[in-house]
């Protein structure tokens, strides 16, 4: 076997001359890999005799460990010097200019999440919010949903994987299991509202697979249906900046209420336009109700001794119609031509004293 000594010094100063990673990376594959120099050498051990092969084993070792930590050395000062050169090759001067056409707009949404929390705070309301995966208990039975309601079908709910026990969690298709949640968490008086996301099977110009609803909800004791009248009334006209804005409440069903009520709001469709207030014509642009006895025994409230309103609304559909916005589709495009034409400043906050209607482009 030969000098090793001088193998040694011979592979260091071949390693510390290797002057890229690449370079180094095929030094390390001949001296250590499989068919490497070192490597071979190891082999030849076993045609040795046990004690002369004790000798140059641990010798051949300690050349196998110096060139591994010469490697890594150098590996190390080479892998700093490319990342130098890389920064340095990829600097940016962040003293530059903005480019005008990157200045941020606020989404519709969220402006019209801005809009409608500034009122009803007005009104005394906070907010509470709820996970976006919820059981079926909270999703549909606690909420006086019957098990044959169609809601409860897959063509109209995600469902999610069974857990270990077989029950199935969903996409909630309503932000109305906050209610549920926050009546089981505190004692009346309640006044909440509950903007957030919902899910349900449905995709077309009016209605996207997720989309944003805002749940109200009051217990209290004494609360009646002039109350809901009342404050949906207000909540209307502040939204849309119209003082006069007709709003009337036709009887309808929802399993949560009783009795329930869509509300409409008054407008014109002249000349194939639409203009929201007075007018010939109505549209429908949210649900409400009394809260269904029943839902509020779920809660362990006792339906004799408190009342409550509810009510929810579609966040895409109030933006659409006070913006003008044609198509639900196009909430969800990412177009940047369509937020600079939508959107809003975004350190133009709403209230209720400054106004609602302005900040747009």
């Amino acid at each position: 076997m030969q000098d090793l000594d001088r193998l040694k010094s011979e592979l260091v100063a071949s390693i510390e001359a290797a002057d890229t990673l690449e370079a180094l990376e095929a030094l390390r594959v001949s001296v250590l890999g499989k068919k490497g120099r070192v490597s071979l050498m190891m082999r030849e051990l076993g045609g040795m005799a046990p004690e002369e092969r004790k000798t140059a084993g641990q010798a051949l070792n300690l050349v196998k460990d110096a060139v591994a930590a010469a490697i890594d050395i150098r590996n190390a000062a080479l892998s700093s010097a490319a990342l130098d050169a890389r920064l340095a090759a990829e600097a940016i001067d962040v003293s530059l200019p903005v480019r005008p056409e990157t200045e941020a707009r606020l989404h519709p949404l969220s402006r019209t999440i801005e809009e409608v929390v500034a009122i009803f705070a007005e009104m005394g309301f906070s907010v509470a919010e709820g996970p976006d995966i919820e059981s079926d208990y909270y999703n549909f039975t606690a909420l006086n949903i019957p098990e044959e309601h169609p809601a409860r079908q897959e063509h109209d709910t995600f469902y999610l994987s069974p857990d270990s026990d077989g029950r199935r969690k969903v996409l909630r298709t309503h932000t109305s299991p906050v209610q549920i949640r926050t009546m089981e968490a505190a004692e009346p008086p309640i006044r909440i509202i509950v903007p957030g996301r919902t899910y349900r099977s449905d995709h077309d110009a009016t209605h996207s697979p997720m989309f944003h609803q805002c749940e109200g909800l009051v217990i209290g004791d004494g609360i009646h249906m002039g109350h809901l009248k009342g404050c949906l009334i207000d909540f209307c006209r502040a939204f849309f900046g119209v003082d006069d804005l007709p709003v009337r409440f036709r009887p309808s069903y929802f399993p949560f209420t009783e009795p329930s009520a869509e509300v409409d709001i008054g407008c014109t469709r002249d000349g194939g336009g639409l203009k929201i207030g007075m007018g010939d014509d109505w549209l429908e642009i949210l649900g409400s109700g009394m809260v269904n006895p029943r839902v509020l025994a779920n809660c362990g409230y006792d339906p004799e001794k408190y009342q409550g309103f509810a009510f929810g609304m579609g966040i895409e559909r109030i933006a659409m119609l006070k913006y003008g916005i044609p198509d639900l589709r196009t909430f969800y495009d990412s177009d940047l031509r369509w937020m600079r034409h939508y959107g809003f400043l975004p350190f133009d906050a709403p209230s209720v004293h400054a106004g609602l209607a302005g900040g747009g482009v």
